[in-house]
């Protein structure tokens, strides 16, 4: 259970308290009744079954009604310690076994009637294991550990971790008050004003750290410097740019013109929702690099994402003089020689490519600005390989279409600098999204045929594995036939993707369907991030219950890119979680993925988001991100606002925070993340 210290065993906190004046009749209990807390005279026990099935059963009895009790481990200890016609005080969940009711491995003891009215006997509930519990280690005797613990130390054995200033300002406890009534509290008041306290110092030293992590960064990391705006910018900004910005926009690219010009290394998280116009702002901020005489690259995860960049930056850039490239992995070497003789010779203002980019043999003459696009595709190392092709570390824009928490940006992204677009720009009409399950499959093939007949283009998303996992083609390629018996091949044309398909066919299917050649895509989640062909109107997700919510959400945008009335169709099975249901609910009333990422963290929480990014961040004992949002808002204002008063903690009032984070050196995840 990880407790090796009496200090561990002050961390593991008791996950309930029991109130020993409440004791619930055994008549009480019903179908609703999750846990209760009941007393009642032992009237007989004895062991059943054999070998695997052997369990001990036994049966309490008060003045309403009986309860079965039952034991599946450590029979032999508590056979020994049950007597027949002792009252006994028991606590635990309640199941239904043949219609009645029965309590598995219950906390007993012998009943002492408390004093209602008098102090509330708060008895903390700890958890452990079969194993331990077998030991003599139960919930009982973890917390007559900890109470002798308690007994045995003195104040200041808890040392204080938070400046004076804030713990006044907050009305906060002292951290040793606070330990003492989260294991024993006189009362519920006393316990919530305790787990306040840590809940607030967890999230707090947090900030700090991340907070440090930045501040670091940026005295490490000395940036090139961006003095002026120029030419190229301000002829794109007045002659070439295509929209109106949007104020979301505006405000990112002021964001980094202000880090670009401070003379350390930028590092920026950029997220916007699906058609937020990230790229234009990547390409104004490119722009601004080549006023200064440095070159740009954009690193895409995809072949099919990186050309549709190139395709998209080529077409905004070929009034201004200026010269961008592709480089893949499937660049012929004639063109690759030319490339890297332009980047070398600084002939080459701005590349787009893909993992190619961070091979050796790709040199730059003067790299000062990365873009990377979806950034959760790529590792730490790979990112960090861009940084090494120049002198000065370039400056860095991630930018992710997968919206992300406030709360976990706060805590798994802090130590980036963050930037947030949270609206579309003009003319962009929401998705329809709906619901249909397997028997009216027909009808959605009709409205499919409608749509193409209007001359729109159509996607069916099948749920198939990653493609760096065994792929079922089974499932695919039926549903490839499927398509094609409600759309003959004589009249449609149908293309289809999947992850293990070699380049050069999955570029021509993918090109088929870009240009308008064929009419319906069939893919599996290939087809998630980046592609962009606004003449699509109409996706169909199979069996959308097995998808996470986030990735409906991106797999959606990629319909809803042109002028036309974009939908939906979420196709079901018959056998769907209440989670599941959830999830389809949620994407049916909503277009916005802020809320969607909200929702997707609240349901999956926060350990399954974003892969292992977070695990130093999130480690946390009482604090919940998704629960404590209010708190962790509280500590990161309250963080930024010390650090910025004084950033080395050497003031009197916060000596005590900055020996307690050099006493935790090394005991963390916590690392500098490129």
């Amino acid at each position: 259970m990880e407790i090796f210290t009496f200090g561990d065993l002050l961390n593991h906190f008791p996950f309930r308290h029991i109130d020993k004046t409440a004791v619930a009749k055994i008549a009480d209990i019903n179908f609703k009744t999750e846990y209760i807390q009941v007393a009642g005279r032992l009237q007989w026990f004895e062991l059943v079954g054999e070998k695997q099935g052997r369990r001990l059963v036994a049966h309490i009895k008060d003045n309403t009604g009986e309860l079965e009790l039952v034991w599946f481990k450590g029979i032999s200890y508590v056979e020994k310690i049950l007597e027949v016609g002792v009252d006994y005080l028991l606590f635990g969940k309640i199941g239904f076994f043949n219609g009645k009711p029965q309590m598995a491995h219950p906390d007993l003891e012998i009943f002492v009637p408390q004093k209602a009215g008098g102090q509330i006997f708060l008895e903390p509930i700890y958890s452990t294991t079969e194993k331990l519990k077998a030991r003599g280690l139960n919930a009982k005797a973890i917390s007559k550990l900890t109470h002798q613990l308690f007994t045995q130390l003195q104040p200041k054995d808890i040392v204080e971790n938070l400046p004076t200033d804030i713990l006044q300002r907050l009305q906060l406890m002292e951290r040793n008050v606070a330990y003492r009534a989260a294991h024993f509290p006189k009362d519920e008041q006393e316990f919530e004003q305790a787990i306040h306290r840590l809940k607030f110092e967890e999230l707090f030293i947090a900030q700090v750290r991340l907070a440090l992590v930045r501040i670091q960064r940026h005295k490490a990391f000395k940036g090139v410097i961006f003095e002026k705006v120029g030419d190229y910018f301000n002829n794109f900004y007045n002659n070439h740019l295509p929209f109106a910005l949007t104020n979301a926009q505006k405000r990112v690219l002021k964001e980094i013109r202000t880090d670009t010009a401070r003379g350390y290394q930028m590092n920026r998280l950029l997220q916007g929702d699906v058609g937020s116009g990230k790229t234009i702002v990547a390409l104004l901020s490119m722009l601004i690099a080549a006023d200064n005489g440095y070159q740009s690259c954009l690193m895409a995860p995809t072949e099919i994402l990186a050309q549709q960049h190139y395709i998209g930056l080529s077409d905004l850039l070929k009034e201004t003089g200026l010269t961008i490239r592709l480089l893949t992995g499937s660049t012929k070497t004639k063109e690759r020689r030319e490339i890297l003789k332009g980047l070398i010779e600084d002939t080459i203002h701005f590349v787009v490519g893909t993992h190619a980019l961070i091979e050796e043999v790709v040199q730059f003459k003067n790299l000062g600005f990365v873009v990377v696009d979806e950034q959760h595709r790529f590792g730490v190392a790979q990112r960090a390989a861009l940084w090494k092709k120049a002198a000065v570390p370039p400056h860095v824009l991630v930018m992710t279409a997968t919206p992300i928490p406030r709360t976990l940006a706060m805590t798994a992204y802090g130590d980036l600098d963050y930037s947030v677009m949270d609206e579309l720009p003009p003319g962009r009409k929401p998705i329809t999204t709906v619901t249909r399950n397997e028997m009216q499959r027909s009808k959605v093939m009709e409205f499919v045929k409608s749509e193409i007949e209007l001359g729109r283009q159509a996607y069916f998303i099948y749920p198939l594995i990653e493609e760096s996992e065994k792929v079922n083609y089974e499932d695919l390629t039926q549903g490839y036939e499927q398509v094609k018996s409600y759309f003959p091949e004589h009249k449609y044309t149908i293309s289809m993707l999947h992850g293990r398909m070699k380049s050069d066919l999955k570029e021509t299917n993918m090109q088929r369907f870009v240009s308008g050649e064929c009419q319906i895509m069939v893919a599996t989640t290939v087809i998630e991030v980046g592609v962009n062909v606004p003449n699509a109107s109409v996706m169909v997700i199979e069996s959308a219950e097995k998808f996470g919510l986030s990735q409906l959400h991106q797999l959606r945008g990629r319909v809803g890119r042109g002028s036309e009335k974009s939908y939906c169709v979420l196709l079901t099975g018959s056998k769907s979680s209440v989670e599941s249901k959830e999830r389809i609910n949620i994407m049916c009333q909503t277009n916005d993925g802020f809320k969607i990422a909200e929702k997707d963290l609240e349901l999956r929480g926060p350990g399954d988001i974003e892969g292992t990014r977070q695990s130093g961040a999130l480690n946390f004992k009482l604090a919940s991100i998704v629960d404590d949002k209010e708190i962790l808002e509280m500590a990161k204002f309250e963080a930024d606002k010390l650090l910025n008063d004084d950033i080395d903690l050497v003031e009197e009032n916060n000596l005590p925070l900055k020996n307690y984070l050099q006493s935790q050196k090394g005991k963390t995840g916590w690392s500098k993340i490129s």
